[in-house]
């Protein structure tokens, strides 16, 4: 009967565990085609107003705290901007994607540095698309058209880069968007793969998951990747109108949609309880609650203690 009981509480834990993601609500806020989105330690979201060539801020509910950037390529100005991120210091990097480069700010716009222009060189940029920040400092660039993906200090030394033109294992086709996990491991949204590879931080290649197709664990024209605390990954499947959700290998674990109309990005709170989906040709951003997984056990130790 002490066995049965075990058996029970496992699966109980591991059903919890997946847990689902239900719509809490939705914010306009002027947003024209909004992309990247991002969330910082205190909850505030930066969301990359694409077609208004600025960055907007806002509370974790969308109230306006503030906004920077016009069409141009001088400091702070921008050329229909893709990615953002927040770096370990709170500075936020905005992938500057027709300009080439990447601009980096204080969290409130003021104007730090950039580097970057067209070519294929170490340090240049193609239709740069996605940037991550690792918790070091270290910054991690989607060059979607140069197929590759580059890593520089957080004032943007070059440091390396990794992937050629392919289908092979490390090589990509027009990857947009990639993210870094807890544990420094590199995803990166294979978008004409229709997969998801993942890296140590290096480059050196881990796995892959995923093909062409509608159904769960597949994908057509994979985006934005965000992670829970516990590392498991959230990926935009844009041209399936959805969000999917996985194990740190990959593992399917759900899926939502949500009247979507091309997703693109998603950011998520670092507590985990709060996604944020940029719902592009809707010009807004929604925003989902996680119901589930409020205990983890770290060992089934643990989970026979509960029923002693």
């Amino acid at each position: 009967m002490k066995r049965v009981l075990v058996i029970v509480a496992v699966t109980a834990v591991a059903a919890a565990a997946c847990g689902s993601w239900v719509y809490e609500g939705m914010w306009y806020g002027g947003l024209h085609y909004p992309r990247g989105v991002a969330v910082t330690p205190n909850g505030n979201v930066y969301v990359v107003d694409s077609e208004n060539h600025r960055v907007q801020y806002f509370t974790a509910t969308g109230s306006s705290l503030g906004k920077w950037g016009s069409l141009g390529t001088g400091n702070s100005q921008f050329f229909r901007p893709r990615g953002v991120t927040v770096g370990p210091n709170g500075n936020i990097y905005v992938a500057d994607q027709n300009n080439n480069r990447i601009q980096y700010f204080t969290s409130s716009g003021s104007f730090l540095g950039k580097w970057g222009k067209l070519g294929s060189g170490d340090g240049e940029f193609n239709y740069p698309g996605g940037v991550a920040v690792a918790r070091r400092g270290r910054v991690y660039v989607a060059d979607s058209l140069n197929d590759r993906v580059q890593y520089f200090t957080s004032t943007g030394s070059f440091r390396g880069k990794w992937g050629t033109t392919g289908t092979g294992d490390g090589q990509f086709d027009y990857p947009r968007d990639l993210g870094v996990a807890p544990n420094g491991n590199v995803y990166v949204a294979d978008t004409h793969n229709y997969r998801i590879q993942y890296f140590s931080g290096a480059g050196s290649f881990l796995g892959k998951w995923g093909s062409r197709g509608a159904g769960a664990g597949q994908f057509y024209d994979p985006h934005g990747i965000a992670f829970r605390p516990n590392g498991n990954v959230n990926v935009v499947d844009t041209q399936n109108y959805r969000v999917q959700y996985f194990t740190a290998t990959g593992s399917f674990l759900g899926m939502w949609r949500s009247g979507f109309n091309l997703p693109v990005d998603v950011g998520i709170s670092p507590t985990g309880a709060r996604a944020y989906v940029s719902d592009c040709y809707n010009n807004r951003i929604q925003y989902f609650r996680w119901i589930g997984d409020a205990v983890f056990p770290e060992s089934l130790g643990k989970v026979k203690a509960l029923f002693r």
